[in-house]
């Protein structure tokens, strides 16, 4: 999903869009557009179109409210959330570490279905109150001709349940797999056994899927027949990589961040000037962003050698680096120094910024540890190839 388009930020988090998504959109409303003609008999081609650029926007509109449940349980159970992305397959919240806790892991993964759940129930109330003639007829477009606005929540619920019922499937990485992996950390207290245990099933559903596809391509399908291989293919990949991961997870067992981490890090004081700040700090050390800490070595945030560059060269030269701290930098990249080191594996924050601030229990700077120092951890801890990864 590399190269997000940025579409909106709800509630502070990010919406981006990849590339591929904006092929899916022009798809969708072009198959739409030819649904609805046929759907809207006596309505002009225009209409159609219309009403299939609406039900597009409003499926991907839902796909979004999916995902947000996803992220604003994730918040309440003091998980940070980096984005949100829409991308071929649908939406991914991204989450800038794993749960801690069964309950939390089942509480996140329940939301999104929740909240379709939800929309799905707003279209058949709507359809009940437009009076037509059976609102399962409806949802599944069994109807002969409709109005509009029947027509689109007709199918705006009909594909809200399909989401519904295919990310309930008890298959990782689905939302159905982590509740499943939820439930079986529960009953094992291993959340690397319920990985592997939800993993497992998630490949299975991947083969099922690459076969539907196969068969649909022999019965002349090509492009649903290629859909399910490349979506079963993806399945199949996240699947085989939850497995890998807690295989890491389980050879770092006791390994905390305190155990690899620069214990001398340096930090620019709050109230350098940025002038200050890239003669005795960037210049020197040719790095591209330091940790900023308040008089009494608390961490405030970083500053980048592009911001402290930009006021420089606007001749602000006097302006504090406190005043030029990258916003994107909250307490997400804060981490305390005996965290296990295994938590840092899935941290989106730590990939975006390759290095987090260790702070301890009065947020002062005691280290920093690099995606480098977390590798090498990785490799140490693994050796040889793992046994049963795939």
């Amino acid at each position: 999903m590399g190269g997000s388009v940025q579409l909106a930020r709800v509630f502070g988090i990010r919406i981006g869009a990849s590339p591929s998504w904006f092929v899916v959109l022009f798809l969708m409303i072009y198959y739409l557009s030819g649904l609805f003609d046929t759907l809207l008999v006596g309505y002009s081609n225009t209409t159609a179109y219309a009403i299939a650029v609406a039900g597009t926007l409003l499926f991907f509109l839902s796909l979004v409210l999916h995902e947000l449940g996803h992220a604003i349980v994730a918040r309440r159970n003091g998980i940070g959330v980096s984005s949100i992305e829409l991308w071929f397959f649908g939406g991914l919240a991204k989450l800038t570490r794993e749960p801690d806790t069964p309950g939390q892991d089942f509480r996140i993964a329940a939301a999104g279905p929740a909240v379709t759940l939800v929309i799905f129930a707003a279209c058949w109330a709507a359809l009940l109150a437009s009076d037509v003639d059976g609102v399962l007829t409806a949802i599944t477009l069994g109807i002969d001709r409709s109005s509009p606005a029947v027509g689109l929540l007709a199918w705006l619920g009909g594909i809200n349940l399909v989401v519904l019922v295919f990310n309930l499937v008890p298959a990782f990485p689905l939302d159905g797999g982590r509740i499943a992996r939820a439930l079986a950390w529960k009953v094992t207290g291993d959340p690397n056994r319920g990985t592997r245990f939800s993993a497992r099933l998630g490949q299975a559903f991947a083969y099922v899927l690459m076969g539907g596809g196969a068969f649909l391509i022999l019965r002349g399908d090509g492009f649903g027949g290629i859909w399910f291989l490349l979506l079963g293919w993806f399945l199949a990949q996240a699947a085989r990589g939850a497995v890998v991961s807690s295989r890491f997870s389980e050879r770092l067992e006791g390994v905390t961040v305190g155990d690899v981490m620069d214990a001398e890090p340096v930090a620019v004081p709050v109230d350098t000037t940025v002038l200050a700040a890239q003669d005795e700090f960037f210049l020197r050390y040719g790095l591209t962003w330091f940790p900023v800490v308040d008089a009494f070595g608390r961490a405030i945030g970083i500053v980048r050698r592009d911001a402290v560059d930009g006021a420089v060269h606007e001749g602000r030269r006097a302006v504090a680096v406190g005043d030029v701290l990258d916003p994107d930098a909250d307490t997400d990249s804060l981490v305390a120094r005996e965290t296990p080191i295994e938590h840092l594996l899935n941290s989106e924050t730590l990939r975006r910024f390759g290095a987090l601030m260790v702070v301890d229990a009065e947020q002062r700077l005691c280290g920093v540890v690099t995606l480098d120092q977390v590798r090498h951890a990785l490799a140490a801890a693994v050796p040889g190839p793992i046994a049963g990864a795939g």
